[in-house]
């Protein structure tokens, strides 16, 4: 019995620690999906506790932010435009949704289809697609930055992001 002293204190403090971890993330719950968004709008993401529904990260910056809404009224986050459409290309709901992105120039949620894309932005993935209200030279439309995402055409693409680079110094 003396040997099993140590073990029982071992074993204790692992549930002490176990304990104080999970009681500490449920006070920070994320949000990855919200539901109930019947009427289709952007709704408020609060910075750090919303999470990319494409890679999981903790959306800081509100720069590059997407959302994806369902005609269920399930609400997807995004913190890079590139994100939403890798995540939406396999979904069975791809073409019945709404998606809004934020513009860089008007500061504002814009329906994507509709917003102009820059092709070489520093976005927090690296994809280089910032959304913009206002068309500038060199900026594309939405299917061409849907085109350009699938097929890798990102600024994480070397020979890409050289000839993106090369247009931008001409």
């Amino acid at each position: 019995m003396r040997n099993a002293r140590p073990f029982f204190v071992v074993f204790f403090i692992v549930v002490s620690i176990v304990i104080l971890f999970l009681a500490l993330a449920s006070e920070n719950k994320m949000v990855v999906i919200q539901e109930g968004n019947f009427k289709m709008l952007p709704l408020d993401i609060a910075l750090n506790k919303y999470q990319d529904s494409d890679c999981g990260m903790v959306i800081e910056d509100l720069t590059y932010a997407s959302q994806v809404i369902s005609k269920g009224g399930k609400t997807w986050f995004f913190h890079d435009h590139g994100g939403f459409v890798h995540w939406l290309e396999d979904k069975d709901f791809k073409n019945d949704v709404t998606i809004w992105v934020m513009s860089k120039d008007t500061k504002r949620w814009i329906n994507a289809k509709s917003a102009f894309y820059s092709l070489r932005d520093k976005t927090p993935m690296g994809y280089g697609f910032g959304a913009y209200e206002n068309k500038l030279q060199g900026h594309v439309d939405y299917e061409t930055m849907r085109l350009r995402m699938l097929r890798g055409e990102t600024m994480n693409n070397p020979y890409i992001q050289q000839q993106l680079l090369l247009k931008k110094a001409q």
